[in-house]
Parts: structure tokens; C-alpha cells; sequence
């Protein structure tokens, strides 16, 4: 490896092109997803070759029939299609047996999870995303808000730390009262959240999620908010390289949610006065900057109908919706991430902040399996047909369901 200071050693010894290259080198994605196109144009350009890796169950998906090489973690009936991708040594062993040099984790899973970004760097492979001791201390997210306090970020009232006793909730409650929010301290998507509005939901509400959070995260540990009525949900791209440099490439607009789950993003937000804008902004690098964030970041804050923000958390991967702001700033968010991984500056990717501009807006809509008919329940049925995302400056599905 070069030497990891040096802007350009890495990124040099990654990225070698041209005739004298004795060996194609290997990206790995642990899970294909909608910039799986992308990635393999990436590479296509600097020579490089790309590795998937699938469960049994998902051998005929987009990431296994566009990748160079595809390669099925287990044996057959050694794991669930969902275990296939948590299993982080079999996962690390692979690469290691077939070339690989980076591991980029995609959106879930694995994404967030410091032990195993920590056993990718031990085993002497490039992990594509923050270092592990950052993804630690933003993946609590307690933790992430006594960070926010220290860089002086507004965050919501709520409790200094976890709680795991109805009785410091209730405290809570008294001093701050309702409504309030309970939220799992060491997880996300919506699972161990309960919003509780009346002093005789509070227990049940509790006992609620932290049994949910438990049984999702393995640990059943809280805490607590004041909870903003209608806000809005603000969320910053961030990109940071390794040497100190950190850039946002503006915000969206993730208000309409399900179930605290997003279902519509806007790029940028339309509503967002000019000085709330760029405050935030700038709150949202600050923030980057004080734990020394690399590769790509989102920075989440809630929006009160004041237009004051509060910051809420950092979700230390990509996500599923950087493709509108890739949209509306023209910048390639993954084929960053992997040069930032390989070394380069923003710098020398012309990615410094005055060279950062957005142009119109782009709109993310997400199919949720409800129906709205009979009360947003459930839905179930055999889909037909599906048409995949096309077509010149358009992102669009069509999909037809029995």
C-alpha cells in the first residue's frame, strides 16, 4: 500500500491506468442496488474490475448478471438470504481469496457497522466509508447528539443520555411534557419509535419500544424528545476526503413519510428560507468537521414550523436517495466515494465548495406495499410486470401487480 498520507499515493495505486497494468484490480459491493450502473461505468473508465457479492436467493439480480465477477457467500443452506449479507468474515474472506481491494457496503446491512469496517482495514483491504471509530460514535445515537452539543449544533430537548427505567421517562415527561418521542438509542427505520402524546400511553408506549428495539437491534436501550408536531425533515449530503476536507452538496426534503418511514424526497427543499438554508448548511459540515467524517455522509435535522432546525442524526453510508441530489448537482456521489477511498482530495476532483452549485429539482417517490383503500393495511399480490429506472435525465419505474 502507499503510503496513506500521501494525496495522491493511494489514489495512484488504485486507479493505475494504461497499458502497463499486469492485473485488473477489484471493487467489491456487497449489494447491487440503483447505482450499480454507475459503479460499473466507474470502473469501466479507470480499469478496473467489479465484484459482487449475493445470497443464493438473489444469484439472478442486477449486481450478479452486470458485475465482471460474482461470487455466492456460503455454502448452500449455510444462511438465510438475509444472514448471507451479515456474514462479515465469510464476506472478507472472499475478497481476500479473489483480489479484491476495497469493500464498498452499499446502503444497509453491513453499511453501519464499525466492527466490521474495522476487520475490512485489518485485513489490509480499503473500506469505502467513514473510519470505523466514527461510524461507532454516530451509530449511537445518543452519542451523535453529545457530539452535535459539543459543536454547538441546536439538537431537541430530550434526555442527557440512554434511559432503560419508566421512571426516567416519566421524569422526563414532568419536567418537559408531551408530546414526546421515544426513539431506539442504538438503531433506525423507524422500528423502536413510539410518539406519545397523553401521560396514559406512557408506559405501554415505553414497554413498546423498547421491546421492539430489542428484538430489532438487540438491545432494548432508549431515549427521549420532545416531539415536533408537522415539522420538516431536512437531510445534508456531506463528502469528506481523508485529509481534513469536507464538502455538502445541499440538502432534500424527506418530509412525506409512512410510518417514519421517507416515501417522497425533493431536491432541494422548496420551502426553506435562505438564511435557515445555509445555516444549516454550514451547522451540517461543522458537525462533519468536528468528528473528522471521510467519504459520504448524511446529516439529518428536523425542521419546526418557526424554521428552527434541530440536528437528529448522521447516517455514516449512502443512501438510497443520493441519486436526485446527484441530479441536481451534477456530481457522481459514488464514483467519489470510491476515488475519496483510493485517496484523492476533493481538491483534485474540482468537488471544493464554490464549485458546487444545484440546477432545478429532482423528486425520489418510494412504492410502499399498503393499501391506501382499506386504511393503509398490508398488500399483497404477484407483480407482472416490471420496467426498471430509464431513459435520458429520468429516474422511472412502471410496474404492474395482480
Amino acid at each position: 500500500m502507499a503510503d496513506q498520507h500521501d494525496p495522491n499515493g493511494a489514489y495512484s495505486e488504485v486507479f493505475e491506468e494504461g497499458p502497463d497494468t499486469k492485473q485488473a484490480q477489484t471493487v467489491h459491493r456487497i449489494r447491487a442496488n440503483s447505482s450499480i450502473m454507475q459503479l460499473k461505468k466507474l470502473l469501466g473508465r479507470v480499469s478496473q474490475s467489479h465484484a459482487s457479492l449475493t445470497a443464493r436467493a438473489s444469484t439472478d439480480h442486477m449486481g450478479s448478471s452486470e458485475a465482471d465477477e460474482a461470487y455466492v457467500i456460503g455454502k448452500r443452506g449455510q444462511y438465510t438470504p438475509v444472514g448471507a449479507y451479515l456474514a462479515g468474515d465469510e464476506i472478507i474472506k472472499i475478497a481476500l481469496d479473489h483480489g479484491v481491494q476495497m469493500i464498498h457496503p452499499g446502503y444497509g446491512f453491513l453499511s453501519e457497522n464499525a466492527e466490521f469496517a474495522g476487520k475490512v482495514e485489518k485485513a489490509g483491504l480499503i473500506w469505502v466509508g467513514p473510519s470505523p471509530e466514527v461510524i461507532d460514535s454516530l451509530g449511537d445515537k445518543v452519542s451523535a447528539r453529545n457530539i452535535a452539543i459539543k459543536a454547538k449544533v441546536p439538537v431537541v430537548p430530550g434526555t442527557e443520555g440512554p434511559v432503560e427505567k419508566f421512571e426516567d421517562v416519566k421524569k422526563f415527561t414532568d419536567e418537559f411534557g408531551f408530546p414526546i418521542i421515544i426513539k431506539a438509542a442504538f438503531g433506525g427505520g423507524g422500528r423502536g419509535m413510539r410518539v406519545v402524546r397523553e401521560q396514559e400511553e406512557l408506559e405501554d408506549s415505553f414497554n413498546r419500544a423498547t421491546s421492539e428495539a430489542k428484538s430489532a437491534f438487540g438491545n432494548g436501550t432508549v431515549f427521549v424528545e420532545r416531539f415536533l408536531d408537522h415539522p420538516k425533515h431536512i437531510e445534508v449530503q456531506l463528502l469528506g476526503d481523508n485529509y481534513g476536507n469536507i464538502v455538502h452538496l445541499y440538502e432534500r426534503d424527506c418530509s412525506v413519510q409512512r410510518r417514519h418511514q421517507k416515501v417522497v424526497e425533493l431536491a432541494p427543499a422548496k420551502d426553506l428560507p435562505t438564511e435557515v438554508r445555509d445555516s444549516l448548511l454550514a451547522d451540517a459540515v461543522k458537525l462533519a468537521k468536528s468528528v473528522n467524517y471521510r467519504n459520504a455522509g448524511t446529516a439529518e435535522f428536523l425542521v419546526d414550523q418557526q424554521n428552527r432546525y434541530y440536528f437528529i442524526e448522521i447516517n455514516p453510508r449512502i443512501q438510497v436517495e443520493h441519486t436526485i441530489t446527484e441530479e441536481i448537482t451534477g456530481i457522481d456521489i459514488i464514483a467519489a466515494q470510491i476515488q475519496i477511498a483510493a485517496g484523492a482530495t476533493l481538491a483534485q476532483l474540482g468537488l471544493t465548495q464554490d464549485h458546487i452549485s444545484t440546477r432545478g429539482f429532482a423528486v425520489q417517490c418510494r412504492i410502499t406495499t399498503e393499501d391506501p383503500t382499506k386504511g393503509f393495511s398490508p398488500d399483497t399480490g404477484k407483480i407482472e410486470v416490471y420496467r426498471s429506472a430509464g431513459g435520458n435525465g429520468e429516474s422511472t419505474m412502471w410496474m404492474s401487480a395482480e
